[in-house]
């Protein structure tokens, strides 16, 4: 009887192990999110590498978590896979994910200086075209300070810590 239970035990965590995996695996799937704009200028290959960064400096793309192959992704977003194969490329000559023979592209592990760095030049091209509007309309220095202030302390309930 105690091997009875102890075999319906094991097949039972097997079984939760097996499908919150698979759930897990199906989650990151969807969460790398890549949108391709063909009408914005912006070279696809190019998209697909900044959105990738994206991922990764914001912490949804971990170290040793697998992009989907690039017959996968070409296949999701309708590209010609050298198109993806040039980005995946691209990105392990930058350094932020590494090529395994026989296994999937995977993100590796960053130094933190090198994400603060990143982070930084994601917001760098925003912040630019921001100031450029500040200008453009006469608003005072203070009162864009002070009004992106309260809109940061709006958006993270007055968390300091962002």
């Amino acid at each position: 009887m105690g091997v009875i239970l102890f075999f319906e035990k094991t097949c039972i965590l097997t079984q939760v192990y097996y499908i919150s995996n698979t759930v897990i695996h199906l989650l990151r799937e969807y969460l790398m999110l890549i949108s391709i704009d063909h009408h914005n200028g912006i070279p696809v290959f190019r998209q697909i590498i900044d959105q990738v960064k994206f991922h990764v400096v914001s912490g949804l793309l971990a170290p040793g978590d697998e992009l989907p192959s690039t017959r996968a992704l070409s296949g999701q977003l309708g590209l010609n896979p050298m198109t993806v194969s040039k980005a995946y490329s691209l990105l392990e000559a930058e350094g932020l994910v590494e090529r395994r023979r026989g296994r999937p592209l995977t993100v590796k592990p960053l130094r933190d200086q090198v994400v603060h760095a990143e982070k930084l030049a994601q917001l760098k091209p925003q912040l630019t075209q921001l100031a450029t509007m500040v200008r453009q309309l006469g608003v005072d220095r203070a009162e864009v300070v002070d009004l992106f202030i309260s809109i940061l302390d709006a958006v993270d309930g007055g968390n300091d810590d962002i």
